[in-house]
């Protein structure tokens, strides 16, 4: 049996490709990129989505907390996701940081912040719990 490579964090997977997150930094206890929003995300009355939020928050938790453990032969699974939405927004950038609250033998909690390149401006806050679990194969 062969073992499995591991897995490129910074590319992140499809769903990430496809929601425009653009992860910059990586690390176990450190994530950083951004996504840049616009019509392609917005509700029918014009302003992104809050599932666009949620879905970052929880891949930006999910990579740092999968690179924290794949040393062990595991990776992280979102078991709880609690996102805020602080503002509306309609377009341009938004810069993500994720980074642990906790991080214990079988699950993790980290923080994500999701602000306005512009100013700042804090546009999204969430919390998400992980559970480390074996990687598969």
């Amino acid at each position: 049996m062969s073992e499995r490579p591991p897995v490129d964090l910074r590319a992140g997977g499809a769903f990430v490709t496809a929601m425009g997150f653009q992860v910059a930094e990586v690390s176990g206890t450190r994530v950083s990129g951004h996504v840049d929003v616009g019509p392609e995300q917005h509700t029918p009355w014009g302003v992104v989505h809050g599932g666009l939020y949620c879905s970052v928050v929880e891949s930006a938790a999910s990579i740092g907390a999968s690179l924290a453990v794949q040393e062990h032969g595991q990776f992280a699974v979102g078991v709880n996701n609690n996102t805020d939405f602080i503002r509306s927004m309609t377009s341009g950038r938004l810069d993500v940081v994720a980074e642990p609250v906790q991080q214990g033998r079988t699950q993790q909690l980290w923080q994500v912040q999701l602000t306005r390149a512009e100013d700042g401006k804090l546009v999204a806050r969430g919390q998400v719990r992980l559970q480390n679990v074996p990687l598969p194969g």
